[in-house]
């Protein structure tokens, strides 16, 4: 593309995208069409000038419907699960200073399993199992928990004769029934928000209840009512590791509910997955690096007497049921020579530790 014309329609994008293997695509006003590949953003083309706040526009109206448009208009960003020539994408759209931008995440058609991803399947496993309880799936934004909860989601779907229902904000990855009966429910497109589909989901008769996202009290707080109360609920929180995303959940509460709370999630949590997508040494890809808490005897004890800063101590006696930290998952990558020691240093939480041990 010589002359760079800005394309017709967000389609030829996202195709190009698809393409070359991106995560996301930006499509912003006042910068250039730009790609996150491998982490790293990115022009398309180096030469290619801005896009203006009128080619932003054209290319926003090239695929939303008049709906949308009005819902754009009146709050001023839009978020919805866009479906193109060649596949899925999470869109969003917002108002700022200079025009429109919009962002996309590519969401891959074919749901990865649990083994291709390099999840700790022999420790994970059991944790989907069970007939009630809390499954937690937390990392940064782009970290790839979206992807994790598809495969756990369809390897239960396949694992069980179930009722699984998911609450998202969009509906990323479509799961057709295998051995067990699935709901999709979106939110602002099929219930106004998480919390009162989740309200409603109790009514349903589900065995498996996704939630794509716990961000606010209400959300938490019937989580975890639905996981005390005979049902398995996998949910995904923006936290770093286990021990952050417990603090987070308890954070939530009022001070006078928190000695409640903490005896609600030592009995209820199963486990949480914490991970992490690390740019490989080459350049040309990254790596999962996982942390997984499994709920010992131990780990309940932390959790219901508030000494959430003893659970690496704790995680690192309980390698015989599968867990490992953050730091350490790091430090296996490294030793493989997947990762370089700036990014396992940039990424560790004890960066003393980690210090001595790439100077041993």
């Amino acid at each position: 593309m010589s002359e760079h014309q800005v394309l017709d329609h967000v389609d030829a994008y996202l195709k190009l995208g698809r393409e070359y293997d991106c995560s996301d695509l930006h499509l912003a006003t006042a910068y250039p069409p730009a790609w996150r590949r491998y982490g790293q953003l990115s022009p398309i083309w180096p030469d290619h000038p801005p896009l203006t706040a009128e080619d932003t526009e054209r290319l926003v109206r090239s695929f939303l419907s008049e709906e949308e448009w009005k819902r754009l208009d009146e709050n001023g960003d839009i978020d919805f699960a866009y479906v193109g020539t060649d596949g899925r994408y999470r869109a969003s759209i917002v108002k700022q200073r200079l025009g429109l931008d919009m962002a996309f995440r590519v969401i891959n058609g074919n749901i990865r399993t649990m083994e291709e991803i390099g999840l700790p399947t022999e420790h994970l496993i059991p944790l989907t199992r069970y007939q009630n309880g809390l499954l937690l799936i937390t990392g940064a934004v782009g970290s790839g928990k979206s992807t994790t909860l598809a495969s756990i989601v369809d390897f239960i779907n396949q694992d069980r004769e179930d009722h699984i229902l998911t609450l998202e904000d969009p509906i990323e990855y479509v799961f057709g029934c295998k051995g067990c009966h699935v709901n999709q429910r979106e939110v602002h497109k099929h219930t106004e928000s998480f919390a009162r589909a989740l309200r409603g989901a109790l009514r349903e008769d589900p065995d498996v209840i996704m939630v794509g996202e716990m961000r606010d009290l209400e959300t938490i707080q019937l989580a975890l009512t639905a996981a005390e109360t005979g049902h398995l609920v996998l949910g995904t929180l923006h936290t770093g590791n286990a021990p952050r995303t417990l603090d987070r959940v308890l954070d939530v509460f009022p001070t006078d509910q928190r000695d409640q709370i903490r005896i609600m999630v030592s009995e209820s949590l199963r486990g949480i997955l914490s991970q992490q997508l690390v740019p490989t040494i080459d350049g040309n890809g990254r790596v999962l690096a996982t942390e997984l808490l499994v709920n010992t005897p131990a780990v309940s004890n932390c959790i219901r007497e508030g000494k959430t800063f003893m659970l690496p101590g704790v995680m690192q006696t309980g390698k015989h049921v599968g867990m490992v930290t953050m730091d350490e998952s790091l430090r296996r990558l490294y030793i493989k020579g997947l990762i370089s020691a700036e990014e396992l240093l940039f990424r560790s939480d004890d960066k003393a530790q980690m210090r001595s041990f790439l100077q041993s």
